[in-house]
């Protein structure tokens, strides 16, 4: 690999090390908030500082291609993953939804194929159906033989979250990393504004510190801070490529959640995670043809 994949699969660890943490903080925030209020409402916090990072550097708007673009960002990644992703964590243990979250490489490689014409070679492919048939028959083996409810919030929203992903990777080749975050959350602000402010009407009850704190964690990290990291390394090592270190984001988050929130993870979580993991080391080896040149802005 190249010393630029090399920075690309850094950056994307480090985004998913933001990312570890929100499933966790999500279950915390959805106790007290309305799953569709969490889901929603922080990209309306995250969409403030977003202007006016935007507006202080004199960022130019995004044509007409990039807007369209960008709509299939909001849909995946601001819209569609956070409130089904707040549905799914009423109901599972976080350490089980990030086993679930572990199919999202797949979908991700999937769509980068479609969307930015890579190419994995068959090994890769390989290795990316076995990490997602691990986390399938997890699921299925977690649920007694059976998809709970949870699990199809969960796949539903890995599958709208892929698109996202691969959507705003390769938009980052051309605006920036933080960029596209940016354009993604001021262009959903007044899609949000009306549903926000009525389903804040309607929250009945107080709201602990500690959730504030959760919540303000998924607005300002998970769909702010740490895009900047995940679409520049997305840009910069491929999408297909980098997109599978988000399977280590399995360790990551079953951690934090026994560490954090005194969850109960059982031994064959731990070895399901592992075996997934080894897939994605695995296809850290395996080709994969990368777009035609194109240029790419990181600034």
């Amino acid at each position: 690999m190249s010393s630029r994949e090399n920075t690309g699969m850094a950056l994307g660890l480090l985004g998913v090390i933001i990312f570890s943490l929100t499933l966790p903080m999500t279950r915390v925030v959805v106790q007290e908030i309305h799953p569709l209020l969490n889901g929603l409402g922080r990209a309306l916090v995250a969409a403030v500082p977003a202007a006016l990072l935007l507006a202080w550097r004199r960022e130019a708007w995004p044509s007409r291609e990039q807007f369209k673009g960008l709509l299939l960002v909001v849909l995946g990644v601001i819209v569609g993953f956070p409130v089904l992703s707040a549905w799914a964590m009423q109901s599972l243990p976080a350490s089980h939804g990030a086993l679930v979250n572990g199919i999202q490489p797949l979908f991700v490689a999937l769509y980068a194929a479609w969307l930015s014409h890579e190419r994995p070679s068959r090994a890769f492919w390989g290795c990316a159906a076995l990490g997602s048939a691990l986390v399938l028959g997890y699921a299925l083996f977690n649920g007694a033989g059976s998809i709970q409810v949870g699990d199809l919030w969960m796949l539903g929203a890995v599958a709208v979250g892929g698109l996202g992903y691969a959507e705003g990777g390769r938009l980052a080749r051309q605006m920036g990393g933080w960029q596209v975050i940016c354009w993604a959350l001021v262009l959903a602000f007044p899609l949000l504004l009306g549903p926000v402010a009525w389903l804040a009407s309607q929250h009945q009850g107080p709201v602990s510190p500690g959730t504030w704190w959760a919540f303000g964690y998924v607005a300002l990290f998970s769909q702010f801070l740490g895009f900047f990291a995940w679409y520049s390394g997305l840009a910069m090592g491929g999408i297909s490529r980098v997109s599978q270190i988000q399977l280590l984001q399995i360790f990551i988050t079953i951690a934090l959640s026994a560490l954090l929130f005194g969850e109960q993870v059982e031994p064959l979580t731990w070895l399901f995670a592992a075996a997934v993991v080894g897939t994605v080391m695995l296809g850290r080896k395996t080709r994969v043809t990368p777009p035609p040149a194109a240029a790419t802005r990181l600034s």
